[in-house]
């Protein structure tokens, strides 16, 4: 009963929170107001540490959509993990993970910023080792040492900042950009992002961080984690216009989009697919940040957290009734068992696809017209249209292995559908999924865009769309049927469906270079020469030296010189 009061406390909580910072949010955004709270915690003499936060209409509509999803994620899991023995601590991990994704998101200040990152890499690193198993502390430790070298790019970024006044970087956006020394600041920015947003080459950690708990994921691949990379970029967006790193980013985000999408549809793990169908999406998110669209970057954002977080909750409570198996060829036949789940679970995957008029429509055909519009490169035009074509197709490719033909899992097993505090959480996030995508493009865009494009041009998303659904049937009905019977393409396949060797290759070199360089450099300077320079030397100087003081403060030295001469005098008479 105390159990089920946190969570619910928590719930409401959330969801009054997320409703004011909303209010606020358009408030905000109608009075084009931006406020600035300082707080002055040590003030010593000259020196003074302020905590500042930002309060703009972008921040608290992404604070609000965190919350209610959060609050949501916490309704889901009162039944999800109903039957684990340390839900406090479960709920514990989830409050503090939301306060450090709302103090990244309020910061404007780099010190405040990396509180917030390393919050999220800490806390996360403790839900993905959730389960407690061999297999849950690879995935653990592949995820916080992935993150920690975008940790160490934003620590190298505050040193650099110490050129300014001051840390707070939206006072010095303006002037940084005409400096082209401080673009190394935007550099080091650029590699935290693509870290902690897991793109190429540190894509491998993110389908591993499928080990956490369920809700988790629907909580991290919806609107926190992930998304943290791309929401600071969004915040440094004036370093990637018209320059080479932003085209840089715009070549990495389209191959990570490529990546995913080819390794999703040859993946047969149910969580991984969705984990990869959201790095296909945050490459999307980064290719139109680069190309100068900061605003049509975070409308995507939001509308997808909403799909996304609706996948993954459909995702677990069909994992749940199918006794944890997550495989998606022992599915079958499960929207006759599950037609609330199985309905939530299409209409979600509709909206990722950009099925008209819902959610995920609304982003992604303005960002694919955009991207007709703009000058870009055949390249660059071929990720994003075939990209987009490959996203409908492991999603087509998902239903049909789950929800078409038999039953194919264990012969006894009770389909039935999960209790009601699951199905409410999981119908509040169809509706967003439904009725957001306008509804944001209502509030984010009061002027709408006017892009006149040719006819087959215009016609050309829905197209794509409409062979990707028929290549994911096709992919699923012949090619991989045979591909998987035959040895003959076996390696082909397991290049697509292990990210082109990504994580192996990551898992490889930290183990047999890295962490032995690590472990020599431990004991040679950290315990070795600098023990013996530093503090353990000084401290057995410190022992003699005292000693000696003391030898002399007591006056021994008199004595034994007093002794000295008595004896050579007494040598000397014995001579005579």
């Amino acid at each position: 009963m105390k159990i089920i009061s946190i969570n619910f406390i928590s719930f409401i909580w959330f969801i009054l929170m997320s409703f004011l910072s909303f209010l606020f949010s358009i408030y905000f955004f109608c009075e084009d107001l931006v406020y600035f709270l300082e707080w002055e915690v040590v003030s010593l003499h000259s020196c003074m540490i302020v905590m500042t936060l930002l309060f703009d209409w972008m921040g608290c509509l992404f604070i609000s959509f965190v919350l209610m999803i959060s609050g949501l994620v916490i309704l889901y899991s009162m039944s999800y993990m109903a039957s684990d023995s340390f839900t406090v601590r479960f709920i514990m991990l989830i409050l503090m993970f939301v306060f450090s994704m709302m103090l990244l998101i309020m910061s404007p200040n780099l010190i405040s910023i990396l509180l917030g990152w390393d919050g999220l890499g800490l806390v996360s690193y403790g839900l993905v080792i959730y389960f407690q198993n061999v297999k849950s502390y690879s995935a653990g430790m592949l995820t916080v040492l992935s993150n920690r070298i975008g940790d160490v790019g934003i620590l190298l970024s505050i040193a650099w900042m110490l050129n300014y006044g001051s840390w707070n970087y939206v006072f010095y956006l303006n002037f940084m950009k005409g400096d082209s020394l401080m673009m190394v600041i935007m550099f080091f920015i650029m590699i935290a992002g693509m870290t902690k947003s897991a793109q190429v080459p540190f894509s491998s950690w993110l389908p591993a961080a499928m080990a956490a708990p369920t809700p988790v994921s629907a909580l991290v691949h919806s609107s926190t984690l992930v998304t943290a990379g791309v929401y600071l970029l969004i915040r440094f967006n004036i370093f990637l216009c018209d320059n080479l790193l932003g085209q840089i980013m715009l070549l990495i985000s389209g191959i990570t989009m490529l990546l995913s999408g080819v390794g999703a549809n040859f993946e047969f793990d149910l969580k991984k697919i969705i984990a990869l169908s959201t790095l296909s999406q945050l490459g999307l998110m980064m290719m139109i940040l680069s190309m100068g669209y900061p605003k049509l970057a975070f409308f995507h954002l939001l509308t997808h957290a909403m799909f996304k977080a609706l996948l993954f909750m459909c995702a677990g409570a069909i994992i749940h009734n199918l006794m944890d198996f997550q495989d998606i060829r022992f599915m079958g036949a499960i929207s006759s068992g599950m037609p609330l789940t199985s309905t939530f679970f299409n209409i979600a995957n509709l909206a990722l696809s950009g099925a008209p008029f819902l959610a995920g429509f609304y982003s992604k055909d303005l960002i694919l017209e955009l991207s007709c519009f703009s000058s870009l490169n055949g390249l660059i035009f071929f990720f994003f249209f075939f990209s987009t074509g490959l996203t409908v197709s492991y999603s087509f490719r998902l239903v049909y292995y789950s929800m078409v033909g038999d039953f194919n899992s264990l012969s006894i097993n009770l389909m039935i559908n999960e209790n009601w505090l699951m199905l409410k959480s999981m119908m509040f996030l169809v509706l967003f999924s439904i009725f957001s995508g306008s509804f944001l493009m209502w509030l984010i865009f009061p002027s709408p865009y006017m892009i006149c494009l040719p006819y087959f041009l215009k016609l050309m998303t829905l197209f794509v769309c409409f062979m990707g659904a028929i290549s994911g049937y096709f992919i699923s009905v012949v090619s991989l049927q045979y591909m998987n019977k035959s040895l003959r393409f076996i390696s082909l396949v397991s290049f697509f469906s292990l990210m082109w060797f990504l994580p192996i290759l990551s898992t490889l070199y930290i183990n047999k270079f890295i962490l032995m360089m690590c472990m020599n450099v431990m004991k040679n300077m950290d315990q070795g020469w600098s023990e013996f320079f530093g503090a353990q030397n000084l401290f057995y100087l410190l022992i003699y030296s005292s000693k000696f003081n003391e030898l002399v403060n007591l006056n021994s030295l008199k004595i034994y010189l007093m002794g000295f001469f008595f004896l050579m005098i007494v040598l000397f008479l014995m001579i005579i």
